[in-house]
């Protein structure tokens, strides 16, 4: 310590030029940087619906970088305090190893969520599927996870490391219809031209039911609601109706009332739902 009071005794006036200089140096540019990082954040926010707020630490972040920086500069650029810093990193080298290691998660988590600001696979109101199991509506987005709320009103946290690295099913994309898949199973008795009316009637009641075709396909007089037979099952043929609706939670009513509404014509007008059957064979009444 002797020794670097005898430095700093000696080029007192060179040394502290190069400290003033390098604080002055970094405080100048955490001005600069952190406005136009602000700006750049305020309008990926503004596109995201997600408060600035949530990206204070990036500001201080730069911060403390910038002037971690300016510590380093001024340990290499002054000679005793070169040698106490090679001292003082060397005992420190495992600590900082560890933290380093630990850390890993957390800056991955970070990255990821810059690059949904970046790329937006999606925002904040889109009703998306994670994978094959969670879905629901995003309804926030931090550097660190992002919050779905699904339609049983839980939230669902998820690291912006592990919905990056997920298949996406973004409902809400640019176009938020929705075409969806309604599917009835009918006897192999029952008449198949008459559960199609049945089904496209109910459909085209639904107050939730959009006409979506084009204009080519209404010259064509094409059907609005068109229903395939896609195969055969043990006791049934099985019906497809597709049915478009204006998103996601419009398309899941329609179809629980479909439900509904086509099983009471159903029964109503005979057409017939199937259910298994089956012979049972007591081996007595063979023997006799």
């Amino acid at each position: 310590m002797n020794a670097i009071k005898d430095i700093f005794q000696t080029n007192y006036v060179k040394y502290g030029i190069i400290i003033i200089a390098a604080f002055l140096v970094a405080f100048i540019l955490s001005k600069i940087l952190r406005a136009l990082l602000k700006k750049f954040l305020q309008l990926a926010s503004h596109k995201l619906k997600v408060e600035t707020t949530q990206f204070n630490f990036l500001y201080n972040g730069i911060s403390f970088v910038l002037f971690l920086c300016a510590f380093i500069f001024i340990f290499y650029s002054i000679p005793g305090l070169r040698a106490l810093g090679v001292t003082l990193f060397a005992g420190a080298g495992v600590a900082a190893a560890i933290i380093l290691l630990a850390s890993q998660q957390a800056f991955s988590n970070i990255i990821n969520g810059i690059f949904i600001i970046i790329f937006k696979p999606f925002k904040v109101g889109d009703v998306i599927k994670v994978g094959t199991l969670r879905v629901g509506k995003i309804e926030d987005i931090t550097l660190r996870h992002t919050v779905i709320r699904d339609f049983e009103n839980r939230r669902i946290i998820i690291p912006n490391t592990v919905i990056g690295s997920e298949t996406l099913v973004n409902s809400s994309i640019k176009d938020e219809l929705i075409c969806n898949f309604v599917e009835f199973g009918i006897s192999y008795d029952s008449d198949a031209n008459k559960a199609i009316e049945i089904i496209r009637e109910e459909a085209m009641k639904h107050p939730n039911y959009i006409d979506n075709r084009t204009k080519e396909e209404k010259k064509k007089d094409i059907h609005p609601v068109q229903i395939k037979v896609i195969g055969f099952g043990d006791s049934s043929v099985n019906l497809r109706a597709f049915v478009w609706t204006k998103d996601h939670s419009s398309g899941f009513i329609l179809k629980c009332d479909l439900f509904k509404s086509v099983k009471q014509r159903f029964d109503k007008e005979g057409v017939e739902i199937p259910f298994p059957y089956r012979t049972i064979v007591f081996k007595k009444d063979i023997e006799h």
